[in-house]
């Protein structure tokens, strides 16, 4: 009688780690992508949001009013349909600004050609089906960079100061991020000189940390909490503080849906703009030293609620309503970053292209290159830096 041995279960083969330009196209698609999802339902609750829907945001989702062209308060916008909105139009030009000045960026580049993108150059706008210059599309505080830098001729450092505090900044940082891939210090600096043209405050603070957590994500073997973790090394004031929050609560959870009260009541003493997001307070988006945007430390829990899967990472943000495509452009960018274009789902990715009629992939890459550029820069710099250092402290 012969005995049959079982065949050994096979090792599964690891998945290869992504490469840079994979974690940089997938955070910028990511990002794009999570705009798309939560455009439709931004501003609203998450109870609104369910009446809506029948249900919770599960994917790409029409307008919230059918008649969006004259729907109040959103008119003329088309939120929804795979459209992105303003905070991937500023991303993808900031990109531009990289691909123009090959190297680091600071306020001055803001002025230098960030401001002229947005006055001169028509561009496809999704959420208004037609050509038009970004400056007739986006909010008033980014349209304070224009009025600011280009018609107050302010110094680019301080144009910042006196914008209303929100995320504006922080929700096209993702670029700084990943061109200090794996360096968040430096990409936390960076951004806030970035964002010093743009905001000031717990705004301006937001910039730099979300630079810094798209760095950190970037590092090999990088998980949500050594993100976390690297926000809070660098995070200042009341921005630490929520972060510190938020991901106590978040740590609690594996699923979106029942942290998001929990995760709202974590945010609220630090926020400004009150229970109504419609009708903000009357303390809304001022600066402080105690406070912070809520859509950072939010982003930051729902990567930890979902373990850094794109999936549920973006859809608890976007089911979190309020600035939810914010939120979800944030965490996006992150969770992006993390694991590569291939956790972003191509069905959603696809749609979204060819909804906002935008190439998505094209801007990673012209970011890959710049990358490589800059960290070649820096690394003949910093030879040169050593080599005066060692000639000043040979012994005589």
């Amino acid at each position: 009688m012969t005995t049959l041995t079982p065949s050994a279960t096979p090792t599964p083969t690891p998945s290869p780690a992504p490469t840079l330009e994979d974690r940089i196209t997938g955070s910028l698609v990511g990002a794009a992508v999570g705009d798309a999802l939560g455009g439709p339902v931004e501003g609203y609750t998450p109870e609104q949001i369910v009446d809506r829907h029948g249900g919770r945001v599960s994917g790409i989702v029409g307008p919230w009013n059918e008649d969006w062209r004259t729907a109040r308060p959103i008119a003329p916008y088309h939120k929804g349909d795979g459209h992105v909105t303003d905070d991937t139009l500023l991303t993808h030009a900031l990109v531009r600004v990289y691909d123009t000045v090959r190297d680091h960026l600071d306020a001055y580049a803001v002025a230098d050609h960030l401001v002229p993108d947005l006055i001169s150059t028509p561009r496809w706008i999704p959420e208004l089906e037609a050509e038009a210059l970004p400056l007739q599309r986006i909010f008033l505080a980014e349209k304070w960079l224009v009025a600011r830098i280009h018609y107050g001729h302010v110094d680019p450092r301080e144009a910042g100061a006196g914008n209303i505090v929100n995320c504006g900044a922080a929700m096209y940082m993702a670029p700084v991020g990943l061109v200090n891939a794996a360096n968040p210090a430096a990409a936390y600096a960076e951004a806030v000189d970035v964002a010093g043209a743009h905001q000031s405050s717990y705004g301006r603070e937001a910039a730099g940390v979300l630079a810094a957590a798209v760095a950190a994500a970037c590092v090999p073997g990088a998980t949500p909490t050594s993100v976390v973790d690297a926000c809070l090394a660098l995070a200042k004031d009341g921005t630490r503080a929520a972060i510190e929050a938020v991901c106590e609560v978040a740590a609690a959870y594996e699923d979106f849906e029942p942290a998001l009260r929990p995760l709202r009541e974590a945010v609220a003493p630090f926020d400004t703009v009150g229970p109504d997001y419609r009708a903000p307070s009357l303390g809304a988006r001022r600066p402080s030293r105690l406070h912070s945007i809520e859509e950072l430390p939010v982003a930051l829990g729902m990567l930890l609620i979902g373990d850094g899967d794109y999936r549920r990472t973006v859809l608890g943000s976007v089911n979190y309503g309020r600035d939810c495509d914010s939120i979800a452009t944030m965490s996006g960018a992150v969770a992006g970053a993390l694991s590569g274009e291939s956790t972003v789902p191509a069905e959603w990715s696809e749609q979204v292209a060819e909804a906002s009629r935008l190439d998505l992939r094209g801007p990673g890459r012209t970011l890959t290159e710049v990358a490589y550029e800059v960290y070649a820069r820096d690394s003949a710099r910093r030879r040169t830096h050593e080599s005066a250092f060692d000639a000043l402290t040979v012994a005589r």
